[in-house]
């Protein structure tokens, strides 16, 4: 019996804490980056939004997106665990994308951490590679890295 149909819609005030929990199932979040910060910092804004996905009201994938007026970005892609390799993953990332273009934006950047070759997989099998740059970092506030 294939899954329910996945239904895209802008974060609603209340589910911060189920979006964050399928993020933080999926291994997306990290001690130097809140998750709470990063979507109160993003939702509803004309630049960025946080997006969730229903199958059967129940929120089960999440993706930040936004951009700069040039490119856009992908952060937080996640699938409940239980319910990837469904076909959500591939209709919250199109979503993410209309997002972008209904923006007027032509290009969507994402970063995936090194060594990740399943979440690699998947986005080459939806035609993303690597490009033509090399993404280069600087830890402004030092106090924020990682690994300090």
């Amino acid at each position: 019996m294939p899954p329910p149909a996945l239904t895209i819609r802008p974060i609603a005030a209340g589910e911060e804490k189920d979006v964050i929990a399928i993020w933080t199932a999926c291994g997306l979040t990290r001690p130097w980056n809140d998750p709470d910060n990063d979507l109160a910092f993003a939702r509803g804004k004309e630049n960025s939004d946080v997006l969730v996905g229903l199958a059967d009201g129940e929120i089960v994938a999440a993706v930040m997106v936004g951009h700069d007026g040039h490119r856009g970005t992908m952060y937080y892609v996640g699938v409940r665990p239980d319910l990837q390799k469904t076909g959500y993953g591939r209709t919250l990332v199109a979503a993410a994308e209309a997002w972008l273009k209904s923006k007027g934006i032509w290009m969507v950047n994402l970063l995936v951490r090194s060594g990740n070759e399943k979440v690699l997989g998947f986005y080459a099998s939806l035609g993303y590679g690597a490009n033509s740059a090399q993404s280069l970092e600087k830890w402004i506030d030092p106090a924020k890295r990682g690994d300090a």
